[in-house]
């Protein structure tokens, strides 16, 4: 095995889904697991979920209909959403495996309609189609908007081809101190909720509450969560609250295979970038951009070797990075802990989305393929 490799801890995977099941009592919940699992793996982690028997999750989500047949693969039964609108290519995906799509215009539901009845993978659909109705409340991307929403659930409502299994709406700024905006899209909402139920228009399960409204926002749990990052180990922002406790699931290693010296005014790997004042130790790592370990960290990651923190050197290549290592006894196979927990050091997402000025989740889903998932129970 190649010896650059992440180690996915399932078991911090279990703990921080029954303590975000245990913080929302009564609410469904709706694992995310688009991306790979935010680069942790489709399905060890759908797996791991679905062995908690009665607690595993009541619906699972994923981004498009591709990575729905991907996961049908490992979960037969379990009703997954789709959260982007599809295409006329993808229709087959949806019948073949029972999916329940996201709609909010009428082309999607005439395209529908139409593929109900004339498409040769149909026949395979438990009718009449589930599908849940995204509204736009705010965030201005996806969803037929919050004052419009009333009229189409309603004559949605009425369509024998569809079932509105769920209605759901997404927060803007639920991961920031002010809440002010996530409550104000929470009422529009609700609003609506009310609306409905005061016209006996029924409309399945209401959901709401991202990462960020779990850890803050209760009155948004409605019907069914839906967990994402934080499943993952990681607080969605550095201005939530910690009300639940959370393991990152995921530490990436690799090796030194190469220690050499290099002298005064000479330079480190492309551009030269880092030139030393006087002789310095370095060790090189066989990881790089073609693993996800992002170009622009060069000159500011930091890795934990035989107990010590050292500082990356000189320009991240696409399977290579360099430390300076002092005259400390490293050498060749010595362990290197890119993230992850070494006695009383540990490295993290938040350490390397600071560097970056991004986010955890960019991290753990940039981590590409070359890089081995070891699974750990």
């Amino acid at each position: 095995m190649r010896p650059t490799f992440a180690v996915i801890n399932l078991s911090n995977l279990k703990k921080n889904y029954l303590n975000i099941r245990r913080k929302v009592k009564k609410s469904k919940v709706m694992a995310v697991v688009k991306a790979n699992a935010y680069g942790h793996g489709l399905k060890e982690i759908v797996r791991k979920l679905n062995s908690l028997n009665k607690l595993k999750p009541e619906y699972y989500a994923v981004a498009l209909s591709q990575e729905a047949d991907e996961l049908r693969k490992y979960d037969r039964r379990t009703p997954i959403l789709v959260f982007e609108p599809f295409t006329s290519g993808e229709l087959n995906l949806l019948f073949k495996n029972n999916l329940i799509p996201t709609v909010f215009t009428d082309a999607h539901l005439n395209m529908l309609r139409y593929a109900i009845r004339n498409h040769k993978e149909a026949s395979k659909l438990i009718k009449p189609m589930k599908v849940h109705v995204k509204v736009d409340t705010g965030m201005n991307r996806l969803g037929v908007r919050y004052d419009e929403a009333f009229d189409f659930i309603k004559k949605l409502s009425g369509n024998k081809n569809f079932s509105i299994d769920g209605v759901y709406t997404h927060f803007a700024t639920s991961d920031e101190r002010d809440k002010s905006f996530a409550n104000k899209q929470l009422k529009r909402f609700k609003q609506l909720l009310e609306k409905l139920k005061r016209n006996k228009i029924s409309f399945g399960h209401a959901h709401a509450a991202n990462s960020g409204a779990i850890l803050d926002m209760p009155d948004s749990y409605l019907d069914i969560v839906r967990p994402g990052i934080s499943l993952y180990g990681y607080y969605p922002s550095l201005e939530t609250t910690e009300s639940i406790h959370l393991y990152p699931v995921m530490s990436l290693y690799s090796v030194v295979n190469a220690v050499k010296y290099v002298y005064p005014d000479e330079g480190v790997s492309y551009g030269l970038l880092y030139r030393p004042k006087k002789k310095i130790k370095v060790a090189a790592v066989p990881i790089g951009y073609a693993d996800g370990f992002n170009r622009a960290l060069t000159n500011k990651a930091r890795a934990i070797i035989k107990g010590k923190i050292y500082n990356q050197i000189g320009r991240v290549t696409m399977d290579r990075i360099m430390f300076e290592i002092g005259d400390d006894d490293i050498g060749i196979g010595d362990r290197v802990t890119l993230l992850g927990k070494y006695k009383n050091f540990k490295i993290d997402a938040w350490d390397l989305s600071k560097a970056l000025g991004t986010i955890p989740y960019e991290i753990t889903c940039g981590i590409s393929s070359r890089v081995t998932r070891v699974y750990k129970n």
